[in-house]
């Protein structure tokens, strides 16, 4: 009895040592999604680009995420997770390098493209290791910690980008992720063993392909809405996007039949992670479209608030968010996901509303609050999305489910951001690029819109058995 007892906890640390080390790579890498934001406004000036041009700091990084995650399916069926881990964190790595040293906006864009090739492969594998690795009763507790990563770690990146340039250059921005992400490459070489089961799956080129045109072309297509003289009309980019969406899921459909697709779709027939992929995509327009991109603007360009101040005053709201975090996924696992969602979505509209109503005179404090009421709000939904949609697939099926979810998660953030940078532009009467007033108050109204499809959405959620995924033939 006691041996098994020592097996059994060593084991649990093994688990928490993999698990742990993948949740701070994780939350490092997720930060440095946003950490430029509060710096778009500076970085503009500096490298003498527009306003639409330089948010693509942001939405570029999110793209090629949706873009790279969907390979992440086959990646996590045919190598081995220590291995996936080391490659993704070296490209972050060698990325966050040519972000730090780039010379002018061609070469950063660049390092945040090869920045994000490694970010989409950690955001699946740790989802999927902890459906792989921990008991179904202490999933949320865990998925509690996962939202802490992928919600609180952007919602803080513009407080730690604020700071940086309060005292440093931008390029320290980079130079400190690069440090850190060097330890972590050490500890993930020396430390990082995760059992499980490989199959000799091969990569569909034509998929993944399919899948870089659509998503990218979708993002383009929306941020390109109300500017002129980009390469490709926008009208063409999101026809383009469109019919490689439809070619992306025919392909895979076809490729399910002989257990070969590069995206298994028949996830989407769970009723429970349908719905929770819904939820989430709406979630993360909010999150990565009003509060990572737009909100910085209002601060600094509407209030007129230094980027210290405008990054500092977000850091109340990321901190709300990581304190609820952990208390919504142990609250989901007693009582399921509806009552934490329909409460997040009305008070994540509310916000989005309030900001919508503030004007160029607001008060400092009343921004502040009502940043905290809308991260607060996306905490509570958050893990318990995460933990229910992920928990209603069975096993043989998680990589896909995770994958699936990881990238339309992010694509979502792009086609947020994408969308209110361009309603802004529409809304303003300015011909330098620079939203105004009118125009960033018709954004937060363009999200408050969106947000009311929310709290549609939660009236939908309730307690259910975990289901049988229906076989397509």
């Amino acid at each position: 009895m006691t041996n098994r007892r020592a097996r059994s906890a060593a084991s649990d640390s093994s688990t928490l040592l993999i698990i742990g080390t993948m949740v701070v790579a994780a939350f490092i890498m997720i930060l440095n999604e946003t950490i430029v934001s509060i710096a778009l406004p500076d970085l503009a000036e500096t490298l003498d680009v527009s306003t639409s041009s330089i948010q693509w700091l942001v939405s570029g990084f999110l793209v090629t995420m949706g873009v790279i995650i969907p390979i992440t399916g086959f990646l996590l069926d045919r190598f081995a997770p220590r291995h996936i881990f080391l490659a993704a964190l070296s490209a972050f790595t060698i990325g966050t390098l040519i972000c730090a040293a780039a010379p002018n906006f061609g070469v950063l864009l660049g390092g945040r493209i090869v920045q994000a090739s490694g970010t989409a492969v950690v955001l699946p594998l740790l989802m999927t290791s902890v459906m792989r690795l921990i008991p179904a009763e202490r999933r949320g507790s865990m998925m509690g910690t996962i939202s802490i990563v992928i919600g609180v770690a952007p919602a803080l990146g513009p407080t730690v980008g604020g700071a940086v340039l309060a005292a440093l250059t931008w390029r320290w921005m980079f130079w400190i992720v690069l440090a850190l992400a060097l330890v972590l490459l050490a500890i993930g070489f020396a430390k990082l063993h995760v059992p499980v089961e490989l199959r000799p799956v091969p990569l569909d080129v034509l998929s993944v392909i399919l899948s870089a045109l659509g998503f990218a072309g979708l993002v383009y297509g929306l941020s390109a809405i109300g500017q002129t003289g980009g390469p490709v009309p926008p009208w063409a980019a999101l026809v383009v996007s469109g019919v490689a969406l439809v070619l992306f899921v025919s392909r895979q459909i076809a490729l399910q039949r002989i257990d070969r697709p590069l995206l298994d779709l028949r996830v989407l027939l769970v009723g429970r992670f349908r719905l929770g992929l819904i939820m989430s995509i709406i979630v993360f327009m909010a999150l990565l479209g009003a509060g990572a991109v737009i909100l910085p603007v209002y601060l600094q360009r509407i209030l007129l608030h230094e980027p210290f101040i405008a990054g500092l005053s977000l850091l109340p709201g990321g901190l709300a968010m990581a304190a609820i975090s952990r208390p919504a996924g142990s609250f989901y696992d007693r009582f399921g996901a509806r009552p934490l969602v329909i409460p997040g979505a009305i008070g994540m509209t509310a916000a989005l509303w309030c900001f919508a109503l503030l004007g160029a005179d607001a008060p400092l404090g009343l921004v502040i609050a009502c940043h905290v009421l809308m991260m607060f709000s996306l905490g509570l939904m958050m893990t318990p999305l995460m933990a229910d949609a992920l928990g209603a697939l069975p096993d043989r099926l998680t990589s896909h489910g995770s994958a699936i979810f990881a990238t339309l998660q992010q694509v979502a953030g792009a086609l947020g951001a994408a969308f209110l940078v361009a309603v802004a532009a529409i809304g303003s009467n300015t011909t330098t690029g620079i939203p105004d007033a009118d125009g960033i108050r018709l954004a937060f109204e363009a999200a408050g819109v969106v947000a009311l499809l929310a709290v549609i959405t939660s009236l939908f959620f309730k307690s259910q058995s975990r289901p049988k995924l229906p076989a397509i033939d």
